[in-house]
């Protein structure tokens, strides 16, 4: 009995292709149990033309058993089996897809596509096994063939004795090392896990014999182990049953059933495309966060399926980083079951199911904040902080795909509001839209730099988290309307008499504001008379790209590099205070620079900065107070 030779292939190049293709041992199970499902459906193909053949689908199945004692672990398939020639030709190639050649003969439509197409993971098989033994007995033939291989340097077919149609693989398991612990290929729990991760949708009855207790009979107390034949996998996809069968409870069913989270999912949405890409997906919009959700543990991607067959946990590529909450799956007949990572990043197809998935989410959500708003709400309560992040990250590159999206809390409405009910809303004289910056609700409704934008009835966005103004910055506009921060040095208001008269206390007070801003040198850039503040004494504004709130979310990150903007100290010169510090200006310097010290930390306090030196500003408080 000669060895025969790999045709063209090297021990180099299995190795090559195993290491590369294959990041998880337990790959194998599921690449022999696909390889049994399309023998099958070879013959339900060939039943399509030929009529003499029948086929019942009930004849149909796999079978998995392990022999932990001699180390074995056999694959059997009631499938089409291989003639010598297609041993030959199947096995003694390496990358050669008999599965891949019979589907480009027999197209057909109906349900019953091949799933290998490219031709190496019966190989993967020598991950775990020292030897590999295929006996095989072809459709329409008496005789059958036994191909047997220890790895690349070569394989031997002869004849041999097989009473029914189909292939029966069997694996010698490999001995346990110090850094693999082979032994778990031969436990059942472990092989149903695999089935089930993998399998669990494959059309046939993956079948093994398992251990069960059981009353025993004639016993109250006692029990008996049996073994009984159990079919591991569910066979039936949801996600390939029509719509109209599934209910909102079959849904979270499944969504349960699969872990995507412990809550219930806010919304489903259940894809069957027939266009330039063929692909199905059931997607969950998660109703609350999960723990880690904003963490770097946290790892986003949709289970991706070929022909039902599990390639991928967890792909990334398959979603967006803002969107990475929605969980789900993908199953295309388009794509390669053995498929590497490295591959994905540059597959065309899912490139073009990844770009529909993106629509449909934004396209679901959009429905969501139009039609059912409180369930919105709830959702981006979680997740709105994730879309706002998009808007801001790649320098802006999704901001069209966000804007009608993201939401904030209205001075007006007293709820969330989207940018285009903001827009909606507007005055016809209004130039801007307005927001101010602050850790919460109440404290920006009591800033000073809102007075006057309330006052002409506009309406002011309230940015209460941290990635709030970074995004608008990034945005710049909506619907051809700026952003501007109401502590901004130009609110674009129109002067009102009052105004007009700041104007004029500006300038008679030249010399006083000139000798504040001295002595605040190195604080602020300018001391100015205010033309926002009707009840407040004082406040700060900024000049510049950077605002006073972005300068304390800066000062946070762990590379600071100091980063400051550009504050005006605003004086409002209608209040008693602005009195006082004319006064002090014309008698008494010293007290001027007690009250211009005072006015300025008291800014800062309202802004939630820190003050430079805190014993310092309650001494100049005592000092007014003896």
């Amino acid at each position: 009995m000669a060895k025969r030779q790999f045709k063209a292939e090297s021990k180099r190049l299995l190795e090559m292709m195993i290491n590369s293709i294959y990041t998880q041992k337990e790959i194998f199970l599921r690449e022999l149990v696909s390889n049994a499902s399309d023998a099958m459906d070879k013959i339900y193909y060939k039943a399509l033309t030929d009529e003499e053949l029948v086929f019942n689908k009930e004849d149909y199945f796999i079978k998995v058993t392990a022999d932990k004692e001699k180390r074995l672990l056999t694959i059997t398939d009631t499938g089409i089996g291989m003639t010598k020639e297609e041993l030959e030709n199947n096995l003694g190639v390496i990358a050669k897809s008999g599965s891949l050649a019979f589907k480009s003969e027999n197209e057909s439509k109906d349900g019953h596509d091949i799933i290998g197409q490219f031709g190496v993971g019966f190989y993967s098989a020598f991950m775990v096994a020292d030897e590999i033994t295929v006996i095989s007995k072809a459709l329409g033939s008496d005789e059958a063939f036994k191909w047997k291989s220890k790895g690349a340097d070569g394989y031997t077919i002869v004849s041999t004795e097989k009473d029914a149609v189909g292939t029966e693989i069997t694996l010698k398991i490999k001995e346990n090392t110090e850094d693999e612990q082979y032994d778990e290929f031969l436990e059942e729990h472990r092989l149903k896990a695999i089935i089930k991760k993998y399998s669990d949708f494959i059309r046939y009855p993956i079948k093994m014999d398992v251990k069960e207790q059981r009353p025993k009979e004639g016993s109250e107390d006692e029990l008996e182990e049996v073994v009984e034949e159990q079919t591991i996998n569910s066979m039936v996809p949801i996600w390939r049953k029509n719509k109209n069968e599934l209910t909102t409870e079959d849904y979270e069913n499944f969504y349960a059933e699969k872990h995507y989270g412990y809550d219930k999912p806010l919304k489903h949405i259940h894809i069957s495309a027939d266009g330039t890409v063929v692909y199905k997906a059931i997607l969950f919009i998660p109703e609350s966060t999960p723990f880690d959700y904003y963490t770097k543990e946290y790892e986003k991607g949709l289970e991706l399926y070929s022909s039902g067959v599990l390639i991928m946990d967890k792909c990334s590529d398959l979603l967006p980083d803002y969107f990475s909450f929605v969980k789900g799956m993908v199953d295309s007949e388009d794509l390669s079951l053995n498929i590497s990572r490295e591959m994905l990043q540059h597959d065309r197809q899912l490139k073009l199911i990844a770009k529909n998935i993106k629509n449909k989410i934004k396209s679901q959500l959009q429905s969501l904040l139009k039609d059912e708003r409180d369930k919105y709400e709830k959702f981006y309560e979680s997740f709105g902080r994730q879309l706002k992040h998009g808007v801001y990250s790649d320098y802006g590159a999704n901001k069209d795909v966000l804007q009608d999206l993201i939401m904030f809390y209205s001075s007006k409405e007293k709820k969330l509001v989207s940018l285009s009910e903001y827009i909606d809303g507007m005055p016809e004289d209004q130039k801007y839209i307005y927001y101010a910056t602050g850790e919460s609700i109440e404290r920006i409704e009591k800033m000073p730099q809102t007075e006057l934008v309330l006052d002409k009835g506009y309406e002011i966005l309230y940015f209460t988290e941290d990635i709030d103004e970074f995004a608008i910055k990034m945005l710049m506009n909506y619907k051809e309307k700026e952003f501007k921060s109401v502590s901004s040095g130009d609110l674009g208001i129109e002067p009102e008499e009052n105004e007009k008269k700041s104007d004029e206390e500006e300038n008679e007070n030249k010399e006083l504001f000139e000798h504040m801003k001295n002595l605040l040198s190195n604080k602020v850039k300018d001391v100015k008379a205010s033309k926002r503040l009707k009840n407040h004494p004082v406040c700060l504004s900024a000049e510049g790209d950077l605002s006073i709130e972005m300068e304390k979310i800066l000062a946070q990150m762990p590379d600071n590099q100091g980063v400051k903007a550009e504050k005006i100290l605003e004086i409002n010169v209608n209040h008693e205070v602005f009195q006082s510090l004319k006064t002090a200006f014309q008698n008494d310097k010293d007290k001027l620079n007690l009250y211009t010290n005072l006015l300025y930390n008291q800014a800062l306090l309202i802004e939630g900065l820190s003050i430079g030196d805190p014993v310092e500003f309650t001494n100049d408080i005592c000092k007014i107070m003896v």
